[in-house]
């Protein structure tokens, strides 16, 4: 069984393809499941002057959720669609993604942290925002906000668990054992909440030239019993499934045996198998 739980389309602004072209990709390519599982509307900026193209405006997220429902009936008996959200974490904001989370049919919903306050730090027009800053500071800051995001409930996925290194900026060298500590109480907060993890392949493509996360973080996780996912976090159908093939290899190689799948908020694990 092949999966890819984490795409995106243009209704978000900044990708390529309506939802059908994904789920079409997806079966050309041999998938099995296909989750969209595009960027939750924004709350705490004001779109009409933030950065343009950032996510799917709030009237859109309706006919989202009704596009993918269609989709399912569909194209049931070809491929396995599941509906799926990326629900940034913003703290201050619980109330309001509750709301979002618990509003709609998900069968499952990424947590992922992109914003300090208001920057984005995913986002290439904001790199400037790395200057003058203590970068290790940064990482403290990025990583006490997904565990607050872990704790919250809201997610069955913690998305690319170490974004915050996805255009090279890293603490001083003399500091990986304080990174160390950062990152292995992340994971003990994730084991203790009971949620999965993915693999976001696309970060092989992205400065930082590695996995989110990395292998050193993947192998904690699995001595913790984390459950585990992939997604290639395509904004374009073309590149769907796009460094899949690496993930695999390199969670088999780890020793993972089994990836998670969701449906209805319920986790259903498959076997992982090198194809």
């Amino acid at each position: 069984m092949l999966i890819d739980y984490h795409t995106h389309h243009a209704r978000c602004g900044h990708a390529v393809g309506n939802l059908e072209d994904y789920v079409r990709r997806g079966i050309e390519i041999g998938l099995s499941q296909i989750g969209l599982s595009d960027h939750m509307p924004l709350l705490h900026v004001d779109p009409a002057t933030y950065y343009p193209e950032m996510a799917m405006a709030k009237e859109e997220l309706p006919r989202y959720v009704e596009e993918v429902l269609e989709l399912k009936e569909k194209y049931r008996g070809q491929i396995e669609v599941r509906l799926g959200l990326e629900g940034d974490y913003i703290e201050g904001w619980e109330a309001e993604i509750e709301a979002i989370v618990q509003g709609y049919p998900w069968d499952y919903v990424i947590g992922s942290v992109h914003f300090l306050g208001e920057w984005d730090v995913s986002d290439f027009r904001q790199v400037h925002n790395w200057e003058g800053q203590d970068i290790f500071a940064v990482y403290e800051r990025y990583y006490n906000a997904v565990q607050k995001a872990a704790k919250t409930g809201f997610y069955d996925i913690m998305g690319h668990l170490d974004v915050i290194k996805r255009f090279g900026q890293k603490p001083d060298p003399v500091r990986d054992n304080e990174v160390i500590q950062l990152e292995q109480g992340v994971l003990s907060t994730i084991a203790g909440a009971g949620v999965a993890m993915e693999l976001n392949a696309s970060g092989w493509s992205k400065p930082c030239a590695e996995a989110f996360p990395s292998r050193r973080i993947l192998e904690s996780a699995l001595e913790l019993r984390i459950p585990l996912t992939v997604g290639s976090d395509a904004h374009d159908p073309l590149k769907l499934g796009d460094n899949l093939d690496v993930a695999r290899q390199t969670l088999l190689e780890i020793g993972v045996t089994e990836l998670a799948t969701f449906q209805g908020r319920k986790r259903i694990m498959i076997p992982l198998v090198n194809n």
